[in-house]
């Protein structure tokens, strides 16, 4: 029976540590917890055996899962490859890769960190948001696994299937691309619809009395939080500048012919569109 520990304990990384152990996967569940009342409510809600700090829970675990926003990644993970033994292996499960695969390209223990980005979530944030069954029927990607020790992906190969998750494995580089046009770009048109809805409720004070299941299903992700996109954005910018100005382009395209009346153009864009049925049902 593993210890893992796992620092963070918001959606992703309160959510791990409820099936992990729930399904045996995991003896014991250490956590780090930075904010004072989110590690009291971890703890209320049973989420991790122990609070521990960040030392502690690297050298009492087997494995250590750094669930925390991207931008303290990139900083973290050197630090705690710096610190951990021989067989012990580090984890991420943030929404970009390039970034945080750079950071420890040429660190010493490299082939004991695995890099992975678990396909799951919601909008909400922190430990009241963990839940069980998140990660079910879901797709687990790991990014650069050949950068990593075949002892330390079978393992955490293992973790992944005792969530329930598919595994898919691509480059660093690649995940970024797809996750701009799957994951990124929704948030951006989400937040950017938010913003626009919220500007008009200005003037209009009924405009959400009147709003429906489609506007809440397409708006939803602009609840989430700033903290956590904020360096994914600006990690991602590349290709999240890529897909804007794609998005842009075809808005421009439904503005044309919305303007002119043009019936036949907007049949064809929204037909075209409707091939996206085929992917997603």
């Amino acid at each position: 029976m593993r210890t893992v520990g796992i620092i963070g304990l918001g959606l992703i990384g309160g959510s791990m540590a409820i099936d992990l152990k729930k399904r045996g996967f995991a003896g014991k569940v250490l956590g780090v917890e930075a904010d004072k009342v989110a590690a009291q409510a971890a703890m209320t809600m049973g989420l991790a055996d122990e609070i521990v700090s960040l030392e502690d829970c690297v050298d009492r675990s087997d494995i250590i899962v750094l669930a925390v926003p991207v931008g303290a990644a990139v900083k973290m993970l050197p630090e705690i490859l710096d610190r951990i033994k021989e067989k012990k292996i580090v984890i991420d499960v943030c929404s970009t890769k390039e970034h945080i695969c750079a950071s420890v390209k040429y660190h010493p223990a490299r082939k004991q960190f695995v890099c992975t980005h678990p396909m799951a979530g919601t909008e909400y944030s922190g430990p009241w948001a963990a839940q069980p069954g998140l990660f079910d029927g879901r797709a687990c990607i790991f990014a650069d696994q050949e950068e990593s020790a075949p002892w330390a992906v079978q393992d955490i190969l293992e973790l992944y299937s005792c969530l329930n998750m598919r595994p898919i494995f691509m480059s660093s580089s690649s995940h970024d691309v797809h996750t701009a046009y799957v994951s990124h770009i929704s948030h951006v048109t989400s937040f950017a619809l938010a913003l626009t809805v919220l500007d008009k409720e200005k003037d209009e004070k009924h405009i959400f009395d009147l709003a429906s299941g489609g506007f809440s299903s397409t708006v939803r992700l602009a609840k989430s939080n700033a903290d956590m996109w904020i360096p994914i954005l600006t990690q991602n910018h590349n290709n999240v500048l890529q897909v804007m100005d794609t998005y842009i382009e075809k808005m421009q395209q439904f503005r044309e012919a919305v303007a002119s009346y043009d019936e036949d153009a907007l049949r064809k864009l929204i037909e075209d569109a409707n091939k996206i049925k085929r992917i997603i049902r």
